[in-house]
C-alpha cells in the first residue's frame, strides 16, 4: 500500500477511535466534554454568515459527525508525513488539538464549556 492511502487510513482508524471515546464518554457521564456541540455550533454559524437557516438539530447532527470525521482524518493523517517520526509527530498533534480543543473555542465565540469541563 502507498504512502497516501496508508495515512489516510490510519488518520480514518484515529478519527474513529477519538469519535467513539467522545460518544461513548457523553453517554456515560454529563460531564463529558461535548465536542459535537462546539462543532454543531461552528457548523450553524457558517450557515448563517452565508445567509443560509442552519438545518434541523438531527440533520445539523449528522453534518457536524461526518465533517468531524473527515477533518480528523485528514489531521491524524498528518502523523505519516514524517516517517521514523511518527510518535513524536502524534504526540505533537494530539497535544495541539487537545489544547486547541480547550482553549480556541470561547476566542472564536462557540462557547468554553463544551470542551473546558473540570467537574
Amino acid at each position: 500500500m502507498s504512502f497516501l492511502p496508508r495515512a489516510l487510513l490510519a488518520g480514518f482508524t484515529g478519527a474513529a477511535v477519538l469519535t467513539a471515546v467522545h460518544q461513548t464518554a457523553r453517554l456515560v457521564t454529563a460531564d463529558a466534554p461535548r465536542m459535537d456541540v462546539l462543532g454543531m455550533r461552528a457548523l450553524a454559524r457558517v450557515f448563517r454568515a452565508a445567509n443560509t437557516a442552519p438545518p434541523p438539530h438531527d440533520t445539523l447532527y449528522a453534518q457536524t459527525f461526518a465533517g468531524d470525521i473527515a477533518a480528523n482524518t485528514l489531521y491524524y493523517a498528518l502523523v505519516g508525513a514524517a516517517p521514523g517520526h511518527e510518535w513524536t509527530l502524534g504526540l505533537g498533534l494530539g497535544l495541539a488539538a487537545g489544547v486547541g480543543a480547550v482553549v480556541l473555542p470561547s476566542h472564536l465565540g462557540l462557547g468554553a464549556a463544551p470542551s473546558a469541563r473540570t467537574q
